[in-house]
């Protein structure tokens, strides 16, 4: 049997994915938040005063992609940068106020969506569906670990890298 892209469950996935990423976007527009933005949010609530190189593994994006971000935040009020006390090199990323306000705005933005995207969900429905989620993502996981192996044995070195996503 052919493959049938459109009939595929990923397709049906990565299109309630968008729609929920379009939701939270026009959401969050509105306390000064932008895409990409409520992870590192929810980072800096779970610990404040983190260095960059942490949050960039944290929230999955590259170092300089971090910065530019932070840069963004700053000017937007939402965080702001301050030198380690140990190692001036270094700053730390801190939530203002503003970023507070922000943040908890966000939480109920987001808890908002949550409820709604499962409005009609009894509570073993959600069980079960984050059940068949984990397992797909640690199917997924397990891929990604093999192909990045794969990868790098292919370009000459015989070294493993585990991926942490």
């Amino acid at each position: 049997m052919e493959f049938n892209y459109s009939e595929a469950l990923t397709h049906l996935l990565s299109h309630v994915y968008r729609l929920y990423r379009h939701n939270v976007d026009l959401l969050i527009q509105e306390y000064g938040v932008y895409p990409g933005q409520p992870p590192l949010l929810m980072r800096l609530t779970e610990q404040d005063g983190q260095i960059q190189k942490e949050l960039a593994s944290k929230v999955h994006v590259q170092p300089a992609t971090l910065n530019v971000m932070i840069g963004r935040m700053e000017k937007a009020g939402l965080v702001e940068r301050r030198p380690d006390a140990d190692n001036y090199r270094v700053s730390r990323v801190y939530l203002t106020e503003k970023g507070r306000l922000a943040t908890s705005a966000v939480k109920s933005v987001l808890k908002e969506i949550e409820e709604r995207c499962f409005a009609r969900f009894s509570a073993e429905d959600k069980a079960v569906f984050r059940q068949l989620l984990q397992r797909m993502h640690d199917d997924l996981r397990q891929l990604k670990h093999e192909n990045e192996t794969l990868t790098m044995k292919g370009q000459g070195g015989e070294q493993t890298y585990d991926a942490k996503r």
